[in-house]
């Protein structure tokens, strides 16, 4: 009878485990920290794709996201969006973003993002997206978006901030 009790925490255990949401993957590069990696699911032959994920500074010097690509996609570019006079505009920065010393880079919806172009495949909600960004003092790091659903505005488990360059003091 006490076998048939551990036997039945374990499983009870295991099944916890398996019923919480993903925790995202914290990704450490120089002194850099990348959070939150998402993006969303696209529909069949959408050419494009957007990134968001939070890269916090926790160095003294600047740093700056000079590039990046991945597998899935034949170009990749930094943008931003904004409104210029009332109109929602979007544009690559082409000398990439800066994130400041001390300071945390919100990458989301309606802000700064990744554009991932020329997709080879529609992405599907529970894929895992493989990415490399290079930045200008800490280097190349790889890491993967988690892919949301269509409509997504926040990754799994994560409240939805509407921040687009959310600064940290």
């Amino acid at each position: 009878m006490q076998n048939i009790k551990y036997a039945l925490a374990g499983v009870a255990a295991l099944v916890s485990l398996l019923a919480a949401p993903a925790q995202a993957q914290e990704v450490k590069v120089g002194d850099l920290v990348i959070t939150q990696a998402w993006s969303r699911a696209t529909p069949t032959g959408a050419k494009v794709a957007g990134g968001y994920l939070t890269i916090e500074n926790k160095g003294a010097a600047p740093d700056r996201l000079a590039s990046g690509s991945s597998e899935v996609a034949g170009k990749f570019e930094i943008h931003e969006m904004a409104m210029n006079n009332g109109v929602m505009s979007m544009r690559p920065l082409d000398k990439g973003l800066s994130i400041e010393p001390g300071k945390t880079v919100k990458l989301a919806p309606g802000g700064y993002h990744l554009m991932l172009m020329d997709l080879k495949a529609p992405l599907k909600q529970g894929d895992k997206v493989p990415l490399t960004l290079e930045f200008e003092k800490a280097g190349k790091v790889v890491l993967s978006l988690d892919v949301q659903g269509v409509g997504a505005q926040a990754p799994a488990g994560a409240g939805h901030s509407g921040g687009q360059h959310d600064m940290k003091k």
